[in-house]
């Protein structure tokens, strides 16, 4: 059985990938594999392989899996791996899975309120859930200025208000601003000062927004910030917490 927290996310991926899935396909699933959709998993697509198997591409969370059921229909989970102990299918995985879900988690992190910092035309995006109040988040801000100032990279800050009690108010002076970039960057500079001065109350529309933004943090996989999210290829890669050492080259590319 799958532990608590990973059904959690297992029902996440499945709410947003379900349409990827027709009924016909699902009514021809084996038992075994519809006893596992039961517990959240997502099984995006059947797909061909030798030694009397039957695979399934699946997601689980936003993890892209392989189930194989044999021919008494059991099911087994895992990576299937040649004689020589090489990994098989992992082209079938990238091409059914990863790259759907790749490409819907990055869709919701697009059209989510977030505040660029850097230029607009800079061609490596990074998104980050950001708390005004989180040092880590400003660690990395600042870490990241020389990518940013020489236009190598954007970085969108998805607000979040989780860490002290007047974040969300701070949330809310730099997500209700007339230009949010530069509010936010206020925060940035002056955080050693206490930051950007919280608003007086947090809008009803901000509200939702923070709200929206929590829940994407969630299902994203982040249970703090920041949370890092960057994309190669076809491939997401997340990283929780400020990045160290050479993790901050794979987040921003060469300097």
């Amino acid at each position: 059985m799958f532990p608590q927290r990973s059904r959690f996310s297992f029902a996440a991926a499945s709410f947003m990938l379900l349409a990827t899935v027709s009924q016909a396909q699902a009514a021809d699933y084996p038992p075994a594999v519809k006893a596992l959709e039961k517990q959240g998993l997502t099984v995006m697509q059947e797909f061909k392989v030798g030694g009397g198997l039957r695979a399934f591409a699946a997601v689980a969370g936003d993890r892209p899996i392989a189930v194989y059921v044999t021919s008494d229909g059991n099911a087994i989970l895992g990576t299937r791996l040649d004689s020589k102990g090489e990994p098989l299918d992992e082209a079938s995985l990238e091409k059914l899975a990863a790259k759907p879900i790749s490409d819907k988690t990055w869709a919701r992190l697009e059209s989510s309120k977030w505040v660029r910092d850097g230029k607009a035309d800079a061609p490596r995006v990074v998104y980050t859930f950001s708390d005004a109040n989180c040092p880590y988040c400003h660690r990395f801000w600042e870490a990241a200025r020389p990518w940013v100032d020489a236009g190598k990279v954007q970085l969108r800050h998805i607000m979040v208000g989780i860490i002290k009690e007047d974040s969300p108010t701070k949330a809310a002076a730099i997500l209700g601003a007339s230009d949010p970039a530069a509010a936010l960057l206020e925060n940035e500079r002056n955080f050693d000062k206490g930051g950007i001065k919280s608003a007086k109350s947090v809008p009803a529309d901000v509200r939702k927004i923070l709200d929206e933004h929590q829940v994407l943090m969630l299902e994203t996989g982040f249970r703090g910030t920041p949370g890092i999210v960057v994309r190669e290829g076809d491939v997401l890669k997340k990283y929780n917490g400020m990045p160290q050492g050479t993790a901050m080259n794979e987040v921003l590319g060469p300097r």
